[in-house]
């Protein structure tokens, strides 16, 4: 019997209603395991729809720069709505806070530019 009390992965893509990628981690490794997979996969990002269990700011960054634009999170920030709302993204979620408790949510609180952000992130994550 498995331990895992988690009824859904942490992140989902799918391609219309087709889950094309899975991923259980944590933190915003998820998003570029994804990035790797669209690398190696030639989805359309358009065409997808991704579900996150959290997305703060750092996350809606990765997301748009991915270029999915329908998006879905359980707990979402406000400065993540913020950001998917200035990218014309089209998103939705279940809770939406001010803040997630993530010192990252904070380093990038006033951070405009996607690449420097990216740069950032994928500094932090080892990349």
């Amino acid at each position: 019997m498995s331990t895992n009390h988690q009824t859904s992965p942490s992140l989902q893509v799918f391609l219309k209603d087709d889950p094309i990628f899975t991923n259980n981690g944590k933190w915003l490794h998820p998003l570029f395991a994804l990035e790797d997979f669209l690398k190696q996969n030639k989805h359309t990002a358009a065409d997808l729809y991704l579900k996150d269990s959290i997305i703060g700011k750092a996350a809606a960054i990765l997301i748009c720069r991915l270029g999915i634009r329908r998006i879905h999170g359980k707990l979402m920030s406000e400065l993540a709505a913020e950001y998917l709302r200035s990218q014309k993204a089209e998103f939705s979620w279940d809770s939406l806070v001010p803040r997630i408790q993530c010192q990252t949510e904070e380093v990038l609180a006033g951070v405009d530019d996607t690449e420097e952000a990216y740069t950032e992130l994928s500094r932090r994550a080892g990349r």
